[in-house]
């Protein structure tokens, strides 16, 4: 029979893949390129420089913070002995002018202990001269005194009592207001704000 002598032409062939026949169409130049060996070695080595320059970057830094850190480290030192420098020279001037405050009040005080010395040394002083020399001393005593900021606390009969710098000995029957200074038993004193002693006085009940 005829039909088995039919030729069958290639190019007709069903069932062929169409990817596959576009894929034998393309040229050599649209095909994906291949790397060669030595391209790869060549992206490999740009990658490792790459990897190498950041790390190397990275050590930079570290280096910069740790100068960094001893720099601040030095200078946190240097403030805390300079402010230790500072609180002694303070604590020596403040014993100094202690020292000196002392000093100079005894200083003020000398001239007060000549004068009562030359009294006693006056056998034969009446009682007149006596009182003026007492007189005197004393106003020697109130000048040295005033000059150290040191002042009487002596409130008036009738003023008002103030406890920050008056002691109440007794409370007393008066015809004035109560809570009033009536009499001062005894002054008190100041050196310049602070109460050295209060002064005792009686209050009106």
């Amino acid at each position: 029979m005829s039909h088995h002598h039919q030729q069958h032409n290639p190019k007709s062939q069903p069932g062929k893949p169409q990817q596959q026949a576009e894929a034998e169409s393309l040229s050599p130049s649209e095909a994906p390129p291949e790397l060669s060996p030595e391209a790869r070695a060549a992206m490999t080595a740009m990658a490792e420089a790459d990897g190498a320059a950041q790390l190397e970057n990275a050590h930079a830094e570290i280096k910069a913070l740790k100068a960094q850190i001893t720099e601040l480290s030095d200078q946190a030192l240097r403030t805390q002995a300079e402010l230790q420098n500072v609180r002694r020279r303070a604590e020596e001037d403040i014993a100094k002018n202690r020292k000196f405050a002392v000093e100079a009040f005894a200083n003020n005080l000398l001239p007060v202990l000549d004068s009562l010395e030359a009294g006693l040394a006056i056998t034969d002083m009446t009682t007149a001269q006596l009182r003026e020399g007492s007189e005197a001393t004393l106003k020697q005593l109130l000048a040295a005194l005033e000059r150290h900021k040191v002042v009487a606390i002596v409130p008036a009969p009738g003023s008002k009592f103030d406890p920050t710098q008056q002691q109440a000995i007794s409370m007393v029957p008066a015809e004035q207001e109560s809570n009033t200074v009536v009499s001062v038993l005894q002054k008190g004193y100041l050196i310049v704000d602070r109460v050295l002693r209060p002064a005792l006085v009686t209050v009106a009940a």
